[in-house]
Protein backbone atom coordinates (compact mmCIF):
# COMPACT_ATOMS: atom_id res chain seq x y z
CA UNK A 1 0.00 0.00 0.00
CA UNK A 2 1.50 3.47 -1.16
CA UNK A 3 1.98 5.75 1.71
CA UNK A 4 -0.88 8.04 0.56
CA UNK A 5 -3.55 4.93 0.89
CA UNK A 6 -2.28 4.17 4.04
CA UNK A 7 -2.43 7.73 5.55
CA UNK A 8 -5.94 8.16 4.17
CA UNK A 9 -7.59 4.84 4.90
CA UNK A 10 -5.86 5.40 8.32
CA UNK A 11 -7.77 8.88 8.79
CA UNK A 12 -4.79 11.11 8.52
CA UNK A 13 -5.57 13.39 5.90
CA UNK A 14 -6.54 16.61 7.18
CA UNK A 15 -5.13 20.00 5.36
CA UNK A 16 -2.16 19.77 4.07
CA UNK A 17 -0.53 22.70 2.01
CA UNK A 18 0.33 20.03 -0.97
CA UNK A 19 -2.10 19.73 -3.79
CA UNK A 20 -2.43 16.36 -2.96
CA UNK A 21 -1.59 13.70 -0.66
CA UNK A 22 0.33 11.36 -3.14
CA UNK A 23 3.08 13.61 -3.46
CA UNK A 24 4.03 11.76 -0.19
CA UNK A 25 4.76 8.91 -2.52
CA UNK A 26 7.26 10.30 -4.14
CA UNK A 27 11.64 10.76 -3.06
CA UNK A 28 12.37 10.60 0.51
CA UNK A 29 11.75 13.99 2.15
CA UNK A 30 13.28 15.38 5.48
CA UNK A 31 10.55 16.45 7.91
CA UNK A 32 9.89 18.03 10.89
CA UNK A 33 7.48 17.22 14.42
CA UNK A 34 7.71 19.98 16.71
CA UNK A 35 6.50 19.55 21.03
CA UNK A 36 6.92 22.11 23.77
CA UNK A 37 8.14 20.42 26.97
CA UNK A 38 5.47 22.17 29.08
CA UNK A 39 4.89 19.38 30.40
CA UNK A 40 7.12 16.67 31.36
CA UNK A 41 4.92 14.25 29.64
CA UNK A 42 2.97 13.90 26.65
CA UNK A 43 -0.47 12.64 26.21
CA UNK A 44 -2.82 10.46 23.64
CA UNK A 45 -3.51 13.84 21.89
CA UNK A 46 0.21 13.78 21.10
CA UNK A 47 0.30 10.34 20.36
CA UNK A 48 -1.44 10.85 17.10
CA UNK A 49 0.99 12.83 15.52
CA UNK A 50 3.72 10.75 16.45
CA UNK A 51 2.09 7.74 14.98
CA UNK A 52 2.17 9.42 11.81
CA UNK A 53 5.64 10.02 12.25
CA UNK A 54 5.92 6.25 12.04
CA UNK A 55 4.24 5.61 9.32
CA UNK A 56 6.02 8.28 7.02
CA UNK A 57 9.38 6.92 8.26
CA UNK A 58 8.24 3.32 7.55
CA UNK A 59 7.91 4.46 4.34
CA UNK A 60 11.15 5.92 3.28
CA UNK A 61 11.33 9.98 5.45
CA UNK A 62 13.67 10.97 7.61
CA UNK A 63 12.50 12.13 10.48
CA UNK A 64 13.37 15.41 13.06
CA UNK A 65 11.69 15.31 16.31
CA UNK A 66 11.99 19.12 18.14
CA UNK A 67 11.69 19.19 21.32
CA UNK A 68 10.99 22.92 22.16
CA UNK A 69 13.42 24.50 24.39
CA UNK A 70 13.43 27.86 23.68
CA UNK A 71 9.63 28.14 22.80
CA UNK A 72 8.42 25.98 25.36
CA UNK A 73 9.83 28.71 27.52
CA UNK A 74 7.19 30.86 26.55
CA UNK A 75 3.93 28.62 25.81
CA UNK A 76 2.13 28.43 22.86
CA UNK A 77 -0.61 30.64 22.94
CA UNK A 78 -2.56 29.25 20.41
CA UNK A 79 -6.20 28.20 22.38
CA UNK A 80 -5.59 29.83 25.18
CA UNK A 81 -7.89 32.49 27.06
CA UNK A 82 -5.16 34.05 28.94
CA UNK A 83 -1.41 34.43 29.77
CA UNK A 84 0.58 31.11 30.43
CA UNK A 85 2.59 31.08 33.44
CA UNK A 86 6.13 31.18 32.18
CA UNK A 87 8.30 27.73 32.93
CA UNK A 88 12.30 28.06 34.22
CA UNK A 89 15.13 26.91 32.57
CA UNK A 90 15.59 24.40 34.81
CA UNK A 91 11.70 22.90 34.37
CA UNK A 92 12.26 22.52 30.51
CA UNK A 93 15.46 20.83 30.79
CA UNK A 94 13.62 18.31 33.21
CA UNK A 95 10.42 18.15 30.94
CA UNK A 96 12.73 17.97 27.72
CA UNK A 97 14.17 14.66 29.20
CA UNK A 98 10.66 13.19 29.45
CA UNK A 99 9.47 13.63 26.25
CA UNK A 100 12.52 12.92 24.64
CA UNK A 101 12.47 9.66 26.63
CA UNK A 102 8.78 9.14 24.80
CA UNK A 103 9.69 9.88 21.52
CA UNK A 104 12.38 6.80 21.87
CA UNK A 105 9.83 4.50 23.68
CA UNK A 106 7.49 5.59 20.59
CA UNK A 107 9.56 5.23 17.76
CA UNK A 108 12.19 2.56 19.29
CA UNK A 109 12.67 0.56 16.38
CA UNK A 110 13.08 3.43 13.90
CA UNK A 111 16.10 6.26 13.07
CA UNK A 112 14.81 9.62 14.16
CA UNK A 113 17.02 12.57 14.91
CA UNK A 114 16.38 14.58 17.75
CA UNK A 115 16.48 18.80 17.97
CA UNK A 116 16.30 21.16 20.19
CA UNK A 117 15.49 24.99 19.29
CA UNK A 118 17.37 26.07 22.20
CA UNK A 119 20.53 25.34 20.76
CA UNK A 120 20.09 27.74 17.99
CA UNK A 121 17.90 30.51 19.41
CA UNK A 122 20.49 30.67 22.65
CA UNK A 123 23.03 32.53 20.41
CA UNK A 124 20.81 34.70 18.22
CA UNK A 125 21.22 38.48 18.42
CA UNK A 126 17.91 40.04 19.23
CA UNK A 127 18.30 42.76 16.97
CA UNK A 128 20.12 40.54 14.04
CA UNK A 129 16.81 38.76 14.61
CA UNK A 130 14.26 41.14 13.79
CA UNK A 131 16.33 42.72 10.92
CA UNK A 132 17.02 38.86 9.31
CA UNK A 133 13.40 37.43 10.17
CA UNK A 134 11.22 40.26 11.89
CA UNK A 135 11.45 42.14 8.55
CA UNK A 136 10.04 39.30 6.70
CA UNK A 137 7.09 38.69 8.64
CA UNK A 138 3.56 41.02 8.20
CA UNK A 139 1.96 42.33 10.84
CA UNK A 140 -1.61 41.68 8.89
CA UNK A 141 -0.72 37.71 8.80
CA UNK A 142 0.30 38.08 13.03
CA UNK A 143 -2.62 40.03 13.67
CA UNK A 144 -5.25 37.85 11.48
CA UNK A 145 -4.54 34.88 13.97
CA UNK A 146 -7.53 33.84 15.92
CA UNK A 147 -6.00 33.25 19.02
CA UNK A 148 -4.70 37.17 18.88
CA UNK A 149 -8.13 38.56 17.78
CA UNK A 150 -9.82 36.65 20.62
CA UNK A 151 -7.35 37.73 23.03
CA UNK A 152 -7.05 41.42 21.84
CA UNK A 153 -11.19 41.61 21.66
CA UNK A 154 -13.48 43.58 23.91
CA UNK A 155 -13.52 40.94 26.24
CA UNK A 156 -10.50 39.26 25.59
CA UNK A 157 -7.71 39.14 28.18
CA UNK A 158 -5.15 40.69 26.48
CA UNK A 159 -1.79 39.17 25.17
CA UNK A 160 1.77 39.87 25.55
CA UNK A 161 4.63 40.89 23.24
CA UNK A 162 6.14 37.23 23.72
CA UNK A 163 3.09 35.12 23.07
CA UNK A 164 2.10 37.60 20.34
CA UNK A 165 5.61 36.67 18.84
CA UNK A 166 5.17 32.65 19.33
CA UNK A 167 4.56 32.17 16.08
CA UNK A 168 7.25 33.80 14.25
CA UNK A 169 9.79 31.95 16.97
CA UNK A 170 8.50 28.76 15.63
CA UNK A 171 8.24 29.71 11.74
CA UNK A 172 12.03 30.28 12.55
CA UNK A 173 12.29 26.36 13.19
CA UNK A 174 11.37 25.35 10.05
CA UNK A 175 13.68 28.01 8.70
CA UNK A 176 16.90 26.78 10.73
CA UNK A 177 15.89 22.89 9.92
CA UNK A 178 15.64 23.70 5.97
CA UNK A 179 18.76 25.25 6.10
CA UNK A 180 20.58 22.91 8.06
CA UNK A 181 18.67 20.13 7.64
CA UNK A 182 17.13 20.16 4.12
CA UNK A 183 13.75 19.72 5.92
CA UNK A 184 11.08 20.08 3.58
CA UNK A 185 7.92 19.35 5.70
CA UNK A 186 5.67 20.08 9.20
CA UNK A 187 3.95 17.55 10.69
CA UNK A 188 1.05 18.71 12.98
CA UNK A 189 -1.90 18.47 14.48
CA UNK A 190 -4.97 20.68 12.85
CA UNK A 191 -4.70 23.10 16.17
CA UNK A 192 -1.16 23.96 15.08
CA UNK A 193 -2.15 24.44 11.22
CA UNK A 194 -1.62 28.07 12.09
CA UNK A 195 1.68 28.29 13.75
CA UNK A 196 3.28 25.76 11.09
CA UNK A 197 2.05 27.66 7.94
CA UNK A 198 3.88 30.92 9.20
CA UNK A 199 6.86 28.78 8.62
CA UNK A 200 6.31 28.10 5.30
CA UNK A 201 5.63 31.62 4.66
CA UNK A 202 9.15 32.49 5.79
CA UNK A 203 10.82 30.19 4.25
CA UNK A 204 9.27 31.49 0.70
CA UNK A 205 10.02 35.23 1.59
CA UNK A 206 13.22 34.67 2.98
CA UNK A 207 14.62 31.63 0.61
CA UNK A 208 12.67 31.98 -2.11
CA UNK A 209 11.58 28.05 -1.54
CA UNK A 210 8.51 26.07 -0.97
CA UNK A 211 7.90 23.87 1.68
CA UNK A 212 5.01 22.37 3.27
CA UNK A 213 2.73 21.50 6.35
CA UNK A 214 0.65 18.16 6.68
CA UNK A 215 -2.00 18.44 9.76
CA UNK A 216 -3.81 15.58 10.73
CA UNK A 217 -7.68 16.18 12.31
CA UNK A 218 -8.41 17.27 15.67
CA UNK A 219 -9.95 13.72 17.34
CA UNK A 220 -13.06 14.03 18.43
CA UNK A 221 -14.80 10.83 20.83
CA UNK A 222 -17.96 10.48 18.33
CA UNK A 223 -20.25 9.66 21.41
CA UNK A 224 -19.66 12.61 23.62
CA UNK A 225 -18.21 15.56 21.04
CA UNK A 226 -15.61 16.19 23.62
CA UNK A 227 -12.00 16.31 21.89
CA UNK A 228 -10.57 13.00 22.62
CA UNK A 229 -8.28 11.88 25.20
CA UNK A 230 -10.18 13.56 27.91
CA UNK A 231 -12.15 12.49 30.41
CA UNK A 232 -13.52 13.09 34.09
CA UNK A 233 -10.16 12.88 35.86
CA UNK A 234 -8.43 15.00 33.28
CA UNK A 235 -6.03 13.89 30.01
CA UNK A 236 -4.64 10.73 29.05
CA UNK A 237 -1.07 10.95 29.56
CA UNK A 238 1.89 8.81 28.39
CA UNK A 239 3.89 8.87 31.84
CA UNK A 240 2.71 6.35 33.91
CA UNK A 241 3.37 8.71 36.71
CA UNK A 242 0.57 10.91 35.41
CA UNK A 243 -1.59 8.18 34.06
CA UNK A 244 -0.86 4.57 35.45
CA UNK A 245 -0.39 2.01 33.16
CA UNK A 246 -3.44 0.32 34.24
CA UNK A 247 -5.67 3.80 34.14
CA UNK A 248 -4.11 3.97 30.31
CA UNK A 249 -5.13 0.44 29.38
CA UNK A 250 -8.52 0.50 30.63
CA UNK A 251 -9.11 4.00 28.82
CA UNK A 252 -8.44 1.84 25.56
CA UNK A 253 -10.41 -0.85 26.92
CA UNK A 254 -13.57 1.38 27.58
CA UNK A 255 -13.49 2.82 24.00
CA UNK A 256 -16.92 2.84 22.86
CA UNK A 257 -18.37 1.21 19.39
CA UNK A 258 -18.40 4.24 17.89
CA UNK A 259 -15.32 4.97 17.33
CA UNK A 260 -13.32 1.82 18.11
CA UNK A 261 -11.93 0.52 14.56
CA UNK A 262 -11.20 4.64 13.66
CA UNK A 263 -8.75 4.78 17.15
CA UNK A 264 -7.54 1.06 16.05
CA UNK A 265 -6.67 2.79 12.24
CA UNK A 266 -4.98 5.70 14.51
CA UNK A 267 -2.95 4.32 17.35
CA UNK A 268 -2.43 0.83 16.61
CA UNK A 269 -0.08 -0.27 13.70
CA UNK A 270 -2.43 -3.57 12.28
CA UNK A 271 -2.78 -4.16 9.24
CA UNK A 272 -5.98 -3.53 7.23
CA UNK A 273 -7.08 -6.85 6.83
CA UNK A 274 -6.77 -7.33 10.32
CA UNK A 275 -8.54 -4.31 11.74
CA UNK A 276 -11.38 -5.34 8.97
CA UNK A 277 -11.45 -8.64 11.14
CA UNK A 278 -12.08 -7.08 14.28
CA UNK A 279 -14.63 -4.66 13.06
CA UNK A 280 -16.42 -7.68 11.42
CA UNK A 281 -16.35 -9.33 15.01
CA UNK A 282 -17.67 -6.12 16.11
CA UNK A 283 -20.62 -6.05 13.98
CA UNK A 284 -21.37 -9.53 14.37
CA UNK A 285 -20.64 -9.87 18.42
CA UNK A 286 -20.11 -6.51 20.05
CA UNK A 287 -20.50 -7.88 23.62
CA UNK A 288 -17.08 -9.74 23.09
CA UNK A 289 -15.59 -6.54 22.69
CA UNK A 290 -12.66 -7.92 20.53
CA UNK A 291 -11.86 -4.89 18.73
CA UNK A 292 -11.94 -2.81 22.36
CA UNK A 293 -9.39 -5.66 23.58
CA UNK A 294 -7.01 -5.75 20.47
CA UNK A 295 -6.76 -1.51 20.63
CA UNK A 296 -5.75 -1.75 24.90
CA UNK A 297 -3.19 -4.27 24.13
CA UNK A 298 -1.55 -2.61 21.34
CA UNK A 299 -1.69 0.89 21.91
CA UNK A 300 -0.78 0.59 25.49
CA UNK A 301 2.31 -2.21 24.06
CA UNK A 302 3.54 0.92 22.25
CA UNK A 303 3.59 3.41 25.20
CA UNK A 304 4.41 1.18 28.12
CA UNK A 305 6.23 -2.16 26.43
CA UNK A 306 4.68 -5.72 26.29
CA UNK A 307 5.67 -6.65 29.66
CA UNK A 308 3.46 -3.68 31.70
CA UNK A 309 0.72 -4.53 29.20
CA UNK A 310 0.67 -7.95 29.54
CA UNK A 311 0.93 -7.07 33.80
CA UNK A 312 -2.49 -5.14 33.41
CA UNK A 313 -4.02 -7.39 31.01
CA UNK A 314 -4.00 -10.30 33.07
CA UNK A 315 -4.71 -8.01 36.32
CA UNK A 316 -8.02 -7.16 34.17
CA UNK A 317 -8.77 -10.44 33.42
CA UNK A 318 -8.47 -11.34 37.23
CA UNK A 319 -10.56 -8.22 37.97
CA UNK A 320 -13.54 -8.23 35.42
CA UNK A 321 -12.84 -11.37 33.30
CA UNK A 322 -12.89 -14.16 35.82
CA UNK A 323 -9.64 -15.02 35.84
CA UNK A 324 -8.00 -16.96 38.62
CA UNK A 325 -6.70 -14.81 41.09
CA UNK A 326 -3.52 -16.92 41.95
CA UNK A 327 -2.58 -16.60 37.90
CA UNK A 328 -1.39 -13.09 38.78
CA UNK A 329 2.78 -13.00 39.94
CA UNK A 330 4.40 -10.42 42.33
CA UNK A 331 4.59 -7.75 39.22
CA UNK A 332 1.15 -7.99 38.91
CA UNK A 333 0.03 -7.86 41.94
CA UNK A 334 2.20 -4.54 42.90
CA UNK A 335 0.36 -3.08 39.68
CA UNK A 336 -2.91 -4.23 41.03
CA UNK A 337 -1.80 -2.33 44.93
CA UNK A 338 -1.48 0.59 42.97
CA UNK A 339 -4.83 0.64 41.48
CA UNK A 340 -7.34 -0.62 44.59
CA UNK A 341 -7.30 -0.46 48.30
CA UNK A 342 -4.46 -2.69 50.11
CA UNK A 343 -4.39 -3.88 53.68
CA UNK A 344 -2.33 -6.45 55.62
CA UNK A 345 -2.55 -9.85 56.36
CA UNK A 346 -3.77 -11.82 59.11
CA UNK A 347 -7.79 -10.10 60.45
CA UNK A 348 -10.91 -11.49 59.65
CA UNK A 349 -12.88 -11.09 56.68
CA UNK A 350 -15.36 -8.96 59.08
CA UNK A 351 -12.16 -6.79 60.24
CA UNK A 352 -11.09 -6.63 56.95
CA UNK A 353 -14.05 -5.07 55.35
CA UNK A 354 -14.56 -2.59 58.18
CA UNK A 355 -10.95 -1.37 58.21
CA UNK A 356 -11.09 -0.92 53.94
CA UNK A 357 -14.65 1.09 54.51
CA UNK A 358 -16.57 -1.46 52.50
CA UNK A 359 -18.92 -2.34 55.46
CA UNK A 360 -19.54 0.18 58.22
CA UNK A 361 -19.96 -2.24 61.29
CA UNK A 362 -19.94 -5.85 62.46
CA UNK A 363 -23.30 -6.42 61.63
CA UNK A 364 -23.26 -4.87 58.73
CA UNK A 365 -20.14 -7.19 57.30
CA UNK A 366 -22.09 -9.74 58.42
CA UNK A 367 -25.49 -8.89 56.11
CA UNK A 368 -22.93 -8.16 53.21
CA UNK A 369 -21.30 -12.18 53.54
CA UNK A 370 -24.64 -13.70 54.30
CA UNK A 371 -26.06 -12.16 51.04
CA UNK A 372 -23.45 -13.67 49.19
CA UNK A 373 -21.69 -9.84 48.02
CA UNK A 374 -18.37 -10.70 49.34
CA UNK A 375 -15.83 -13.22 47.84
CA UNK A 376 -12.64 -14.14 48.14
CA UNK A 377 -10.05 -15.75 45.43
CA UNK A 378 -13.48 -16.19 43.74
CA UNK A 379 -15.39 -18.53 46.16
CA UNK A 380 -18.19 -17.45 48.43
CA UNK A 381 -16.89 -15.63 52.04
CA UNK A 382 -17.47 -17.23 55.29
CA UNK A 383 -18.15 -15.36 58.66
CA UNK A 384 -15.21 -16.88 60.06
CA UNK A 385 -13.04 -16.86 57.84
CA UNK A 386 -9.27 -15.25 58.79
CA UNK A 387 -7.04 -13.64 55.75
CA UNK A 388 -4.14 -15.02 56.05
CA UNK A 389 -2.40 -15.13 52.39
CA UNK A 390 -2.58 -13.05 49.62
CA UNK A 391 -6.06 -12.25 48.48
CA UNK A 392 -8.15 -10.65 46.33
CA UNK A 393 -11.77 -9.61 48.51
CA UNK A 394 -14.77 -8.67 46.01
CA UNK A 395 -18.07 -6.88 46.81
CA UNK A 396 -20.26 -6.68 43.83
CA UNK A 397 -18.92 -6.37 40.73
CA UNK A 398 -16.50 -3.90 40.66
CA UNK A 399 -15.38 -3.03 44.24
CA UNK A 400 -11.89 -4.72 45.41
CA UNK A 401 -9.51 -5.15 48.01
CA UNK A 402 -6.39 -6.97 47.74
CA UNK A 403 -5.05 -8.33 50.91
CA UNK A 404 -1.23 -8.65 51.29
Amino acid sequence: MKLSEELTWRGFVNQTTYSNVTELDGEPISFYLGVDPSNNSMTIGNLAIVMLVRHLIEHGHKAYMLVGGATGLIGDPDGKSSERSSKTVEQIAKNKVGITAQYKQILFDQEFKIVDNYDWFKDINYLDFLRDIGKNVPMSSMLSRDFVKTRLGTEGSGISYAEFSYSLIQGYDFVHLFREYGVTLQVCGADQWGNSVAGVDLIRRIENKEVNVYSIPLLVNKSTGAKFGKTEDGAIWLDSNKTSVYKYYQFWLNSDDAGVIDYLKIFTLLSKEEIDKLEHQLIESPSNRAAQKALAYEATKFVHGQQRTKSVQRVTSVLFGGADFYTLNNEDLDELASEIPSVSLGKSIIATLIESNYATSNGDARRLIISGAISVNGEKAKEDRIIDSTSLIKKGKNSFILVK
